[in-house]
């Protein structure tokens, strides 16, 4: 793998998780060009700068010793990728101070550095929360690469930042600068909150969560067919999400305990406050991390999941597999976990080969159901 190499180090980086012979690196063109930029400007050891969403820590490892670098972002693989990619490059792995997005970075900051992320909603949220926290004569920079780059994201920046241009391109990859200017005082439009009818809650998500809008059609084709009667079964929701699953197999389950699992920091958020909402003091488990990675073997009697088929840009069914994997080793002998798929992506042949046996549950012209026990 090619190494990063800017004004500011030469770094060696991983992506997470981590593949046999990954064809894809840890850091691109726009990494690269906002390393760049910030050289020009010539920071000193004084700089404050706060670094979001960066992919891996390519940015907040490059600039860890030259400048007071905080990083801050929504994936939990990312900030292991941060750790990781620091201890792989000789410094300590707790080097960069990193602060998940559920909780806002606290400033005065004189540069931002930002990756523009696949949901607008969370920019425009982070937009927001460096109200006050931007120093005089900071400056906002984003960059990403132009194929992922929408107009939205300048817009964003005008409104919330200040005065904005565009780069020139280079590498296939683009900066929006934006100098801090006065702005009325906004308030965030997240998180935002949809009810459904079956079971009867509300339910809260936050500016990263995937489908805050509305329920996503793979879920509703999934609620009706949770596994009941499961006495004081140990449970994981596996990309829980904002905890709808878990939330309604819990009301149909009061001895069924709980463990719900994301590695998006504000989905872990929105579960935990939707789970009190709809169940109180109930005892549960939530948490960010890498799947099931963490769970002790044969410790789970049943795993429900939603897998997504991508992570940030990138479209493919690594991260489904690896967390039927890791159902596989949490699942005591004899337990199940029961997934949605969608029809086309042959979820049955891929569980076929971990599991002992796969049923299906039930199909909808799109979706597909299954069961499978190990």
């Amino acid at each position: 793998m090619p190494l990063l190499e800017s004004p500011f180090a030469q770094l060696d980086l991983i992506r997470q998780p981590e593949q046999h012979n990954d064809p894809l690196q840890a850091f691109d063109a726009a990494d690269e060009y906002l390393l760049n930029h910030l050289a020009e400007q010539q920071p000193t050891t004084a700089t404050r700068v706060l670094v979001l969403n960066d992919s891996f820590g390519a940015l907040a490892a490059s600039l860890q010793g030259q400048v007071q670098v905080t990083s801050s972002g929504d994936s939990f693989l990312a900030a292991q990728g941060l750790e990781k990619n620091l201890v792989r490059n000789g410094k300590a792995f707790d080097a960069v101070r990193f602060v998940p997005a559920s909780q806002v970075p606290s400033g005065p900051f004189d540069r931002v550095l930002i990756r523009v992320p696949k949901t607008l909603a969370l920019l425009e949220e982070q937009l927001i929360r460096l109200q006050g926290q931007l120093a005089p004569g900071a400056e906002v920079i984003a960059g990403a690469m132009i194929k992922h780059l929408p107009r939205a994201a300048g817009e964003l920046l005008e409104r919330y930042i200040g005065p904005m241009h565009a780069s020139l391109a280079v590498k296939k990859a683009r900066l929006l600068i934006a100098t801090v200017e006065d702005r009325p005082v906004a308030v965030s439009p997240y998180p935002t909150r949809y009810t459904l009818d079956a079971p009867a809650i509300e339910l809260l998500n936050h500016a990263n969560v995937f489908c805050r809008e509305s329920l996503d059609i793979g879920t509703r084709a999934f609620l009706p067919h949770l596994p009941k009667s499961l006495g004081s079964a140990r449970v994981a929701d596996l990309g829980c999400g904002n905890g709808v699953l878990a939330i309604a197999s819990a009301l149909q389950n009061p001895e069924a305990q709980y463990t719900l699992v994301d590695e998006s920091y504000m989905a872990v958020q929105s579960a935990a406050e939707n789970w009190r909402a709809a169940l109180g003091e109930r005892d549960v488990i939530v948490r960010a991390a890498d799947g099931l990675a963490g769970q002790d073997a044969d410790s789970l009697d049943v795993v429900l999941c939603n897998p997504p088929f991508h992570q940030q840009q990138v479209v493919g069914d690594f991260l489904a597999w690896r967390m039927f994997q890791q159902a596989r080793e949490a699942l005591v002998v004899g337990g199940a976990l029961y997934i949605v798929g969608n029809r086309h992506l042959g979820y049955h042949t891929k569980l076929a080969r971990l599991f002992r046996g796969v049923e299906q549950i039930a199909t909808t012209p799109k979706f597909v159901i299954l069961k499978a026990r190990k």
